[in-house]
């Protein structure tokens, strides 16, 4: 068991990084990027205030449920 985990662990160390040197890089994009439509009006990036909204919203909801349930077991376990 310990040649398996010493051969992974070297493996992770020496193979792998030499598997991405190999990839080629991106390429440039064209020269009229941005001209014909593909590009945002204002240049900014997407809004993300909805989505972080929806999650706390989301998460707040979650805990609730799980303090409800929390209290709910602890009352019936006092009455029994």
């Amino acid at each position: 068991m310990k040649t398996i985990k010493i051969t992974t662990v070297a493996f992770l160390i020496f193979v792998l990084p030499l598997i991405s040197l190999g990839q080629g890089s991106v390429p440039p994009p064209p020269s009229d990027h941005g001209q014909n439509g593909d590009q945002s009006p204002d240049g900014g990036p997407a809004p993300v205030g909805g989505g972080i909204a929806i999650l706390l919203t989301m998460g707040a909801a979650y805990g609730g449920k799980k303090y409800y349930d929390y209290r709910k077991k602890l009352n019936n376990e006092m009455e029994d």
